[in-house]
């Protein structure tokens, strides 16, 4: 008995050896094979790439109160649709398709049509109270950042724009949880741009030990998933400054509530890839909860 068991650990090394040599040949750095289940020794990852798109908040001019609420909704669309393909960029990192041209073709392609006609939407938001329009087009193509470098977002009103969730690796930006390190400035105090803005969630930032090269890419996915339900709230509070409903409680039940429950399962699910591959759980539990900006 004792000597399958040698036999097995033999084999089991050997296959530890030939997956180190594959992912140092991609540029990434083995976790050390626990025992026992114990923690394995960890080390970080390579992290997917982020979209690099031009930021739109600090190229505006002075904002009209008139037309504050349609652009402060449209930054956040700008932010909710960046949200989105780095998401489907972490997924890409862990489950590559398609040719060479499929990032070109499937994610930056759309992305510039979708950014055309939100920016379309605030030239509009302008011109519409009188005011002079701006021109915005060089603002809609986006490109690749390099792996690991964190997508700029325009972020809320009155705030320069922090990060949110930020890859995996143990790396987690300022602000939040950091898949966008903000580099935008802000209207606040120009033209009485204030009154009618849309707030923002305040949610924790996801702080992680490092990351198992094995659950690596589950992390920067579900990382990624944090950054959209973000994303997708300030849309929605966006919304709710144009056309407010519902009562006292109703950014509690309709947006903070829901969005506590998706990071209950994205937490979990980060969790289980720690535990899933032998290395100590993390207890995510307290960062679920969100408050407004």
């Amino acid at each position: 008995m004792a000597r399958g068991t040698r036999k097995t650990a033999v084999l089991k090394l050997g296959g530890v050896g030939a997956l180190a040599a594959l992912l140092f040949a991609g540029g990434l750095q083995l976790a050390s094979a626990g025992e026992n289940n114990r923690p394995a020794t960890t080390t970080t990852a390579a992290a997917a790439q982020t979209v690099n798109c031009p930021t739109v908040r600090d190229k505006l001019p002075a904002v009209p109160a008139a037309a504050s609420a349609q652009v402060e909704r449209e930054l956040a669309n700008l932010d909710q649709e960046i949200a989105r393909q780095n998401e489907r960029l972490a997924r890409q990192a862990v489950r590559p398709e398609g040719g060479p041209a499929f990032i070109d073709n499937a994610i930056l392609g759309p992305l510039r049509s979708k950014r055309v006609a939100v920016l379309d939407r605030i030239e509009i938001a302008f011109n519409r109270i009188g005011a002079q329009r701006p021109n915005l087009d060089a603002l809609a193509a986006c490109t690749l950042n390099a792996p690991g470098v964190p997508s700029a977002v325009n972020g809320g009103a009155g705030q320069n724009a922090g990060g949110q969730n930020g890859n995996a690796g143990g790396q987690n930006g300022g602000g939040q949880n950091g898949n966008a390190g903000g580099q935008n400035g802000n209207n606040g105090g120009q033209n009485g741009n204030a009154g009618g803005q849309a707030r923002t969630v305040n949610c924790p930032r996801v702080a992680l030990p490092a990351v198992p090269v094995a659950a690596a890419g589950q992390v920067q996915a579900e990382l990624a998933t944090l950054d959209k339900q973000i994303a997708e709230a300030n849309a929605r509070l966006a919304q709710l400054a144009v056309r407010p409903e519902g009562g006292p409680a109703f950014i509690d039940n309709a947006i903070l509530g829901p969005l506590r429950s998706k990071r209950v399962a994205a937490l979990d699910r980060i969790e289980i890839a720690f535990n899933r591959v032998g290395a100590q759980r993390p207890n995510l539990d307290a960062l679920a909860t969100c408050g407004l900006n």
